[in-house]
């Protein structure tokens, strides 16, 4: 994962949330640990809990929420999870599969008393791969469900870095990138360089990088770059071989998911947009979000198409309208 220090000078201090916040255990066979949660708003009917990507992010790529859900009643809970920067970092990588953290929002839920009569779970990018597998696993538990920014095959993921985005750069400045990942020059400033003027700005959030927000700005800040790496890989172009979640496939399993689910994707999406309307139509009652203008965090850079739909969504699931 890139780091924006060496391009922006990031001055801003730490989050230092006080109201809402709920520390929760998480008990693990490798003891108990504890994951940072905080709740914005009280709604009997609407709960959504926020799975954030990376992996090893946090919360905060979800801070543009407070300025949609608040005014619409609609209660949202921003949760990290293990090792990321506000929960507990035991650093032990037989803690990082999509086994433990499936076990680990469960045990969230259940401490936050989400049921399927309010229970909605919104992941984006990693937390939609992690959203997909708790369905998977525990969909009896959700009213709903929303897979934003990921597809259901890393395969996929990847085909589509190599074959779409990357032919649409510079072919010096592609070459040039796929020569230093062929020899694993990851720490090479250049490549970081290189992705930042040709790649983040274009298919991760499209303004300028002087415009990026706090939020983001933070996220990049706090990132966990060893869980990033175990699990997801040290190229920014699809997920590195030998990563945990390089093999990672379920678009066979989609029609297990029987739950109204939303899949959210965007024009200049790094993962292919038509990709995530076929998930749409592959699930037992699904529906898509295109943001035409959007990229990977398209709830910012196409911000009213994302809080909309999103909104729709969750009003249209509890009128039972879907």
């Amino acid at each position: 994962m890139t780091d924006l220090s060496d391009y922006l000078d990031y001055s801003g201090a730490d989050d230092q949330f006080t109201g809402g916040i709920n520390m929760i255990p998480i008990e693990t066979p490798r003891g108990t640990f504890r994951v940072w949660t905080r709740r914005v708003g009280n709604s009997p009917k609407i709960r959504v809990l926020l799975l954030h990507g990376g992996p090893g992010a946090t919360h905060e790529l979800f801070e543009c929420f407070d300025g949609w859900l608040p005014r619409e009643g609609i209660e949202y809970i921003y949760y990290d999870q293990i090792d990321s920067y506000y929960s507990d970092q035991p650093g032990d990588p037989t803690l990082w599969t999509i086994e433990h953290f499936v076990d680990e929002v469960e045990q969230v839920r259940r401490v936050l008393g989400l049921n399927p009569d309010n229970f909605f779970l919104l992941g984006q990018s990693w937390g939609g791969m992690l959203a997909m597998e708790y369905a998977f696993a525990h969909q009896r538990n959700l009213k709903g469900l929303i897979i934003s920014n990921m597809v259901s095959d890393v395969g996929e993921y990847n085909r589509y870095a190599r074959d779409v985005l990357g032919p649409q750069m510079d072919p010096e400045v592609f070459a040039e990138i796929q020569r230093m990942e062929a020899e694993d020059d990851y720490e090479n400033p250049r490549y970081e360089e290189l992705l930042m003027q040709h790649h983040y700005t274009e298919h991760v959030l499209r303004m300028p990088l002087e415009d990026w927000p706090d939020s983001i700005m933070r996220t990049f800040k706090h990132i966990n770059k060893e869980i990033y790496v175990h699990m997801q890989g040290y190229s920014e172009f699809g997920m590195t071989p030998g990563a945990t979640l390089a093999e990672w496939n379920r678009s066979a399993d989609l029609s297990q998911i029987t739950v109204p689910t939303l899949t959210i994707g965007a024009a200049h999406d790094t993962m292919n947009p038509k990709h995530m309307e076929w998930m749409a139509g592959q699930v037992g009652r699904g529906r898509y979000l295109h943001c035409p203008d959007g990229s990977h965090l398209a709830q910012y850079d196409d911000q009213k198409t994302y809080m909309m739909g999103l909104v729709r969504f969750l009003r249209d699931v509890d009128a039972g309208n879907l």
